[in-house]
């Protein structure tokens, strides 16, 4: 059930499965894994009672199972990573297999014992342990080995998670506010995706962008994610869109540490095409818009106490001094010359020159309606100077009104800091914590060059997830996770009183006004495995409460805008809704932006 308000909204949502599925069809867990096969003879028959080690050999964790009376083994609920198995029975040959374990996609290795003396190695390829052939889900699992490798424009690993079939992405610069298929899945709009970060919710509640979470995940902190485009089951997802599963990095018994830096200077950058074209007009050379980004951090991990306390620290900076190419609308040199030109009816153009215009407006002196004179009002002409001239027709109606195209700053600072601590209590039960931590500083474009920033953000988002792993038998697996994610930003304006506007004209000035956001969201998983016979239930659950705080000023002040379609077609004031103000109307001339002449709505 869910709650909402004007200023504040609560959501409690929870939900529960059970599954009752053959032994060697056990589902993974949201951001664990699991690893299943049958052991078997050289002639193709079973080998009950056989040992099969798991061990991992970065943290030294390692866990056993022994094959039923099918040769059957399995073990539920894993941390993704590299591991050992290692399998044993009586009157044959041990048999050692390396499987890479990826998250949220099932594994199945099948081993043939041997009858030799001698121990049998076997290597078993990456590729050939993560096909899933457990359940209907489609995506790609993948490694840190790949996000390494594959090249990303600004090391961005929302870049990484939309590379496979089935998802529309269209990059950073197209905007997932205003083109709902940046992000699409199988069909399935942007904002219908749900991202996990080591199982526990990091959606960003308030724009709900593709693949990117509210904490924000770098290249060198992700050891694995995976992304399912389709079919993705009960304990995976509850939306339509892509479920995104991501995996922080963890400690190992051994030191590892790195250093890095990433710079791409403006000499790399192309033109925008309509900024060049702004350029030629102007008679400036082809010079392109300044794309100076700079990503530097480092990582380190290792042990603190061997084979029981691990701890993984990542720290991340990106500075941006990056333009903007801003294309505002604003009135040609005729317009804020007095000159009034529409298209005739002969599909050709016609110009009232202020005189024509004066001479529409000659009666309005009678009538006391202009106190400064018929025809174009001095002030709106004074207001239309103070614009800068237009560059192109990309923009406008083509005639009176025009696009003004330029590159404007629009830096950034972003800071990520990243903790994580991983502690085996005894080989049933482990627990991890990990904390989040960002300050991300943004500027706006200006409105128009040599003003200030439309507006700034303070992006202060925060999080922390624990997390316990507990199997009290060989059969039963329980995984909890708590998760508490703040997110929270302040979107500071430049807009100061009331206004009132131009329809089809950029105002003069950023009218933007300041919002303060802070969303804390508690999260609790459980999930809980029994095998049983050749059977193995599931049962999970899902609880969040998510609760919207906001304050803004957008409310405290009067807004008004002229329009020109309504001239001829002014309203009754008896038909306006409650809460609308109807601004007389001193006469009924045809110049229309005359300033005292024109009528607007107005909600306070």
């Amino acid at each position: 059930m869910s709650y909402s308000a004007r200023r504040r909204s609560l959501s409690l949502v929870s939900a529960g499965t059970l599954f009752c599925i053959p032994a060697c069809m056990l589902l993974a867990q949201v951001s664990t894994t699991s690893l299943r096969g049958t052991v078997t003879d050289g002639t193709g028959a079973i080998v009950p009672g056989a040992s099969v080690v798991l061990l991992n050999p970065g943290s030294g964790a390692s866990t056993t199972a022994t094959t039923d009376g099918q040769g059957r083994y399995q073990f539920a609920q894993l941390a993704p990573g590299t591991y050992m198995v290692k399998i044993t029975a009586q009157g044959f040959a041990e048999s050692d297999r390396k499987a890479e374990l990826l998250v949220s996609q099932p594994a199945t290795i099948d081993v043939a014992l041997g009858v030799t003396a001698s121990q049998e190695n076997v290597n078993v390829s990456a590729e050939a342990q993560t096909l899933n052939a457990t359940d209907a889900s489609i995506g790609n699992a993948m490694n840190n080995q790949f996000i390494q490798a594959v090249p990303t424009e600004g090391r961005n690993v929302p870049d990484l998670l939309s590379v496979q079939p089935g998802v529309l992405y269209l990059g950073r610069n197209v905007s997932q506010d205003t083109d709902s298929r940046s992000g699409a899945v199988a069909g399935a709009r942007s904002d219908q995706g749900n991202v996990t970060l080591d199982g526990i919710d990091d959606n960003d509640q308030v724009n709900g962008y593709a693949f990117t979470g509210v904490l924000r995940s770098t290249q060198d902190s992700t050891e694995e994610f995976r992304v399912t485009t389709a079919n993705s089951t009960a304990d995976q997802g509850r939306s339509s869109g892509a479920q995104v599963s991501l995996v922080t990095k963890s400690g190992t018994n051994v030191f590892h540490g790195s250093a890095y830096e990433y710079y791409r200077p403006p000499l790399t950058a192309a033109n925008d095409w309509f900024y060049k074209q702004a350029e030629i007009e102007n008679g400036q050379p082809n010079v392109a818009s300044k794309l100076l980004r700079n990503t530097f951090g480092g990582t380190v991990g290792g042990p603190i106490k061997k084979d029981r306390l691990f701890f993984f620290f990542n720290y991340e900076g990106q500075r941006t001094a990056e333009n903007l190419v801003t294309t505002q609308t604003v009135p040609t040199a005729s317009y804020r010359a007095g000159n009034l030109v529409y298209a005739d009816a002969n599909g050709g153009t016609t110009t009232l020159t202020p005189n024509q215009l004066a001479a529409l407006d000659a009666g309005c002196t009678a009538n006391a309606v202009c106190p400064w004179g018929p025809g174009a009002d001095p002030n709106v002409l004074s207001y239309f100077s103070q614009f800068p001239l237009n560059t192109s027709f990309n923009t406008g109606d083509g005639y009176n009104t025009g696009a003004y195209t330029f590159s404007s700053p629009a830096p950034a600072t972003l800071n990520t800091t990243i903790l994580k601590v991983d502690y085996a209590m005894n080989d049933r039960s482990r627990f991890f914590v990990r904390g989040n931590l960002q300050k991300d500083l943004t500027a706006g474009a200006e409105q128009f060059p040599g003003q200030p920033a439309s507006y700034n953000i303070d992006d202060n988002t925060k999080g922390i997830a624990a997390g316990y792993s507990w199997t009290p038998t060989a059969n039963v697996v329980n995984d909890l996770r708590y998760g508490y994610v703040r997110q929270g930003y302040g979107h500071s304006g430049v807009g100061d009183g009331n206004y009132v506007d131009f329809r089809f004209l950029t105002s003069l000035t950023a009218e933007t006004r300041t919002t303060i956001v802070n969303v804390p969201v508690h999260n609790i998983v459980d999930n809980l495995s029994w095998s049983k016979g050749s059977h193995t239930l599931q049962f999970g659950g899902n609880w969040r409460r998510i609760t919207n705080n906001s304050s803004t000023d957008a409310n405290s002040f009067d807004n008004a805008s002229s329009n020109p379609y309504w001239l001829n077609n002014e309203p009754d004031p008896s038909t306006l809704g409650a809460g609308y103000r109807l601004f007389p109307t001193a006469s009924r001339t045809r110049s229309w932006w005359r300033m005292p002449t024109w009528w607007a709505r107005c909600r306070s």
